[in-house]
């Protein structure tokens, strides 16, 4: 199990792949984010996507799933995320792309009233097959610690 402890800022980790399908990117839009140029060749030729591509909802959600893959192995004592910060779409997501993400840590602190936790603020950074960035964000999450009772230094 991966405690709050073992954390560091500056701890990176790179890993994930996720395939991005047509049908996937056109239903997730059906659903959640109707824009045209979500759901129609025509449409989004119109735009400055020049074709069907991922909303940016969607390009989370298959972040996510990345993440709770990577965090399943060896398990995590993740009890779940409290907001994200500085969430920026910085390029387009199109069907046939191939996802990876990367991690860092950038802050850490404990809990005052909930001593058995800490929080990790985490730079989580998703690319394409060609190493570009598409999303950004920092993320906040609670951890259970291994030992509550131990002090542990700020940071």
């Amino acid at each position: 199990m991966i405690y709050f402890e073992d954390f560091e800022i500056g701890d990176r980790e790179r890993f994930g792949r996720y395939e991005v399908t047509r049908d996937e990117v056109i239903e997730f839009a059906g659903k959640y984010d109707p824009h045209p140029f979500h759901l129609s060749d025509e449409e989004a030729a119109k735009t400055h996507f020049g074709r069907i591509s991922a909303s940016g909802w969607h390009t989370c959600s298959m972040m996510m799933a990345m993440f709770v893959e990577h965090i399943q192995s060896p398990p995590h004592a993740s009890h779940g995320g409290i907001g994200t910060d500085e969430l920026r779409w910085l390029k387009p997501v199109y069907p046939g792309d191939v996802l990876s993400m990367e991690t860092e840590i950038v802050k850490k602190r404990r809990s005052r009233s909930r001593p058995e936790m800490g929080s990790l603020w985490t730079r989580m950074t998703t690319y394409n097959q060609d190493g570009v960035a598409v999303l950004s964000m920092i993320t906040i999450a609670l951890y259970g610690l291994r030992n509550p009772d131990a002090p542990i230094a700020e940071s």
